[in-house]
């Protein structure tokens, strides 16, 4: 039988596939006599601007969060390097999983070629499983070092090793994604056909619904229970502690940075809950695919999903003074006028200002020296 499939939230991000095992005649396909509520003009011009907004907001969102811990020596902390390594995640699924998802969503079809058939959603679920895997080590380093009262944090150096094997694991767990798939050209009708990306999977046709709920208890529901389990135990241990008053307390500023942490991971899991809840009843129920709406919900519930990508750097300058201060910086720096005079000399406008945004950063480094993270 021939099923659509997708490339989900739990173990595949994003891209519309289909199984070529057994193409069926286009007059007999049931999918191509039910109205498609995506190809209306008014949905396809609001998914447009919302795919546009959340690749934008994501996009440089992401980058000002690599580009301020690269650039302030104060922000490169253990916990800030694995921030950054998350938003490299967010950043690839801005840059390699929307653009493309929006495409075939108003194409219909795959028209991307052979090569990026097995590249693109091998990358997509890379990103999410390193974005899931990051805050699972981010939530147990603070759990090790709060919990057992080290004030010795992990070196950089194993810091950099752990994000090493992050990448590595989340590749390898990504890898049936680029191994069991399939190019193929679909003859719908005489003179018309489609090329189609799907997978291909060896064994029985219910391996994929195995791998699929396999990845879903592995990505999303056990990284959960160990992040809560982490952040419960933290947020038992820093409530229960009784500190002088005062900001710079360490923590006074353990706790604000938890927060923002238990924050991150609570819009993780509201924002992709839907669309795994929807991969799961399609998993249970294959006629969910057959459905008049499925793809503008699929659309929609991936929509949701791809909030989380660019709501991380919005948390870090709304609940992290370091941050703010840090991009608010970056933002001075940025700020440029003509440099010279028509007479040759330099503008004094443009010095003055140039001053300020120096003297801005030495500010927000000195403040960054006593802080947390």
């Amino acid at each position: 039988m021939d099923d659509i499939s997708l490339v989900n939230g739990s173990s595949k991000v994003g891209v519309w596939t289909n199984n070529v095992e057994s193409p069926i005649p286009a007059e007999s396909h049931p999918l191509l006599e039910l109205g498609d509520s995506t190809k209306l003009l008014e949905v396809q011009v609001v998914l447009i601007l919302a795919y546009s907004t959340i690749i934008l907001l994501g996009v440089v969102g992401n980058s000002l969060v690599i580009y301020v811990v690269c650039k302030f020596k104060t922000l490169r902390t253990v916990t800030n390097f694995f921030i950054a390594n998350l938003a490299v995640a967010d950043l690839l699924v801005n840059t390699l999983c929307l653009p493309f998802t929006l495409a075939y969503t108003l194409l219909g079809e795959w028209k991307f070629g052979h090569v990026l058939c097995f590249t693109l959603p091998y990358a997509q679920g890379l990103a999410v499983h390193v974005s899931t895997v990051t805050l699972n080590v981010i939530a147990l380093d603070r759990h090790r070092c709060i919990i057992y009262h080290l004030e010795t944090r992990m070196s950089k150096d194993n810091c950099f090793l752990v994000i090493g094997v992050t990448w590595v694991i989340s590749a390898v767990l990504a890898s049936p994604l680029a191994i069991f798939r399939e190019y193929g050209i679909v003859d719908l009708s005489p003179g018309k056909s489609i090329e189609v990306c799907g997978e291909k999977w060896p064994g029985r046709s219910t391996d994929g619904t195995l791998y699929s709920i396999s990845m879903l208890l592995l990505q999303y529901v056990l990284p959960l229970a160990v992040i809560s389990f982490a952040y419960i135990r933290i947020w038992s241990k820093l409530r229960n502690h009784v500190s002088p008053a005062g900001r710079n307390d360490p923590h006074h500023r353990r706790r604000k940075t938890t927060k923002m942490l238990v924050t991150m991971v609570v819009v993780f899991a509201v924002s992709w809950l839907p669309f795994h809840a929807f991969q799961l009843a399609i998993d249970i129920d294959s006629s969910v695919l057959v459905t008049r709406h499925f793809r503008l919900l699929y659309t929609l519930f991936h929509i949701v999903a791809m909030c989380s990508t660019f709501a991380n750097p919005l948390l870090y300058g709304w609940m992290n003074r370091n941050y703010r201060s840090a991009f608010a910086a970056a933002f001075r720096c940025k700020q440029r006028l003509d440099s010279v005079r028509p007479d040759g000399r330099e503008n004094t406008l443009v010095r003055t200002n140039t001053k300020k945004a120096l003297e801005a950063q030495d500010k927000v480094a000195r403040h960054l020296n006593a802080t947390d993270v």
